[in-house]
């Protein structure tokens, strides 16, 4: 736990500190992966959101979405919301799978932690588990 401790202390004093070399969040830390902004990517080894790839059978066009296990109930999802038309889904792993077979090609370092501790704790439910 020590590692970890050290770990989420880092990450919430550039928080405190506002520096801006923080993102949280699912949908915010994409987005800083993709933009090679991330040096080291914590992750909670139980985080249950999936990486859905879906496509559009009729114009081929593709998206990734991540979603948690509630959202992925939703029909919508699967549907193109202006001409109906069912979608097919190409790829959907857990996030926590797909992210250790990938995170190298976004350059950062991958650190996995639990709930356990306090700070882990606090990670898992103040930050979404992902940051």
């Amino acid at each position: 736990f020590i590692q970890e401790k050290k770990l989420i202390t880092m990450f919430l004093d550039e928080v405190a500190q506002d520096t801006g070399k923080y993102c949280f969040g699912i949908k915010d830390t994409m987005t800083g992966l993709e933009m090679g902004a991330v040096s080291t990517l914590i992750v909670w080894e139980n985080l249950e959101v999936k990486r859905l790839h879906i496509k559009n059978p009729h114009t081929d066009v593709e998206t990734v979405l991540f979603v948690t296990p509630q959202e992925a109930k939703s029909e919508k999802l699967f549907r193109d919301p202006e001409t109906g038309v069912e979608l097919d889904v190409v790829d959907n792993t857990l996030f926590v799978e797909w992210i250790v077979e990938n995170y190298k090609t976004y350059g950062t370092k991958l650190e996995f932690i639990t709930d356990r501790s306090q700070e882990g704790n606090q990670f898992c439910k103040g930050f979404g588990g992902v940051g």
